[in-house]
Parts: C-alpha cells; structure tokens; sequence
C-alpha cells in the first residue's frame, strides 16, 4: 500500500494520527508526518484514517493485483 498526503491540503486536524498513530503523527502542532509505504498489518486503520480527513488529503494507493508490465522479447 502506498501512501500519499497534500500537505498542502492538509490543516492538522489529527484525525488521522488518531487512527492510525503506526502510520500517521503530528510532529508539533502543526507539521504531520507519514509513512508512505506502511505495512498490510495497518490497511484497515490507514483506510479509516483516510476517509476520515475531513479536507481528503490522503490517498491510499493500493496496489492490489497490481503486476510489473510483462517485458517483451524481441521477435
């Protein structure tokens, strides 16, 4: 699962932090940090935290049944 936060977008509300504080954190008041890649243990609370935000800040890319393009052999 990849993770993805606008920062820009982002106001502090902690909503996120609150659920899933493994993944998400304020560092101050204001400055959230992330954790771009967290583990599969984490999916359901990360996925909450993200519907969650209020501004929708967060996107969870999840990268389910996803493959590397198939390399193709000269012929």
């Amino acid at each position: 699962m990849r993770v993805v936060v606008d920062l820009s977008r982002c106001q502090g509300y902690a909503q996120c932090a609150f659920l899933a504080p493994d993944a998400f954190r304020m560092h101050g008041e204001e400055a959230l940090m992330y954790d771009p890649n967290p583990d599969d243990v984490q999916r359901e609370q990360v996925l909450r935290a993200a519907a969650a935000c209020p501004l929708q800040a967060i996107l969870v890319d999840r990268l389910e049944g996803r493959q590397a393009p198939a390399e193709v052999s000269p012929s």
